[in-house]
């Protein structure tokens, strides 16, 4: 038993070295995908476990112990950081920390067949819920239809999958916008970590099983968050302040985006995106100003004028309701 034990612990150290390699910052996890070192300043009065007396300490000690902010890419350090936590069988890797400034957003399984573990932003792990081994389609449907209502598609990037039957989405954000922790905010199901959080590295072992990396990841690293995903995820910039009509500067927020959408379409589905579209816009009050946009984002992408036009005209009549 000791044995497999620290032969599972020489293997969470090796994947944690590999990824540090990589850029990305870790620290070894235990079995319950908790940090595996506890805080040197659990037994301070007033602390809470976490603060040095005057406030939250993120290391400034020089003791380790303090979680995610243990978290490094210097292989000497990984390493001393593994030898006071022998009994690591996992690691977890830092979110919002250059280069890569991960994002992660962690499709969790359906509640009906998994009780979820409790995943606040205070210790910041992505894990997955118990018992299920499929990934629920509540919350791949939810973020399909994020994807189709706030017009941006997930690009090629690395999945994790979790012991649990669900996948963590890694993502790349930019270095200046920091994306908070949530749980459930963007959909139920839907976690997201970011700065101050951290996710399982593939290759740990906790007490539900392993997690991997899903067929095709191997060799690529975290894509750009998409621009619209990233603007769900982040809190609104205070200060800014609405244009007549609700949008900034008098113009339609979204009209740009519907443009695209319109744009971006192939053979086959012209017509569907550009009714779509144009639904958004007139149910969101610019329909009208929108409309010879529309048309000629649409005869670019191969409809006729006439055809655009009697399109855009079925969207006016339809959500314009009754008189």
């Amino acid at each position: 038993m000791a044995i497999t034990a620290r032969h599972t612990t020489n293997l969470a150290l090796d994947y944690a070295l590999s990824a540090a390699e990589s850029g990305f910052p870790v620290i070894p996890l235990s079995p319950s995908k908790l940090p595996a070192l506890r805080s040197p300043h659990r037994n301070e009065p007033g602390s809470g476990g976490t603060t040095g007396g005057t406030g939250v300490c993120r290391g400034e000690c020089g003791l380790l112990g303090h979680g995610v902010y243990d978290a490094t890419t210097d292989p000497d350090a990984v390493r001393a950081l593994f030898a006071a936590a022998p009994w690591a069988t996992g690691y977890g890797i830092a979110c919002g920390r250059a280069p890569h400034h991960l994002i992660g957003v962690d499709l969790d399984v359906t509640p009906t067949t998994a009780t979820a573990t409790g995943s606040g932003s205070t210790d910041g792990h992505a894990g997955g819920s118990n018992g299920a081994q499929d990934p629920t389609p509540d919350s791949v449907a939810a973020l399909q239809q994020l994807a189709f209502q706030h017009l941006f598609t997930l690009p090629e990037t690395v999945v994790v999958l979790t012991p649990s039957g669900g996948r963590h989405i890694w993502l790349s954000g930019p270095a200046r916008i920091t994306v908070p922790n949530s749980a459930g905010r963007l959909a139920p199901g839907i976690d997201v970590r970011g700065a101050g959080g951290y996710l399982v590295g593939p290759g740990s072992v906790t007490a539900r099983g392993a997690y991997r990396l899903a067929p095709g990841s191997a060799g690529l690293t975290p894509a750009p968050c998409p621009r619209a995903l990233l603007r769900l995820l982040t809190p609104p910039e205070r200060g800014r302040h609405a244009g007549p009509g609700g949008h900034r500067g008098g113009r339609p927020a979204q009209g740009h985006g519907l443009v695209q959408f319109v744009l971006a379409a192939h053979a086959g589905q012209r017509n569907t995106r550009l009714f779509w579209a144009a639904c958004r816009a007139y149910e969101h009050g610019f329909g009208d100003s929108l409309a010879e946009t529309l048309v000629d984002a649409a005869v670019r992408t191969g409809l006729t004028e006439r055809e655009a036009r009697a399109t855009i005209a079925s969207a006016s009549r339809l959500t314009a309701g009754p008189a």
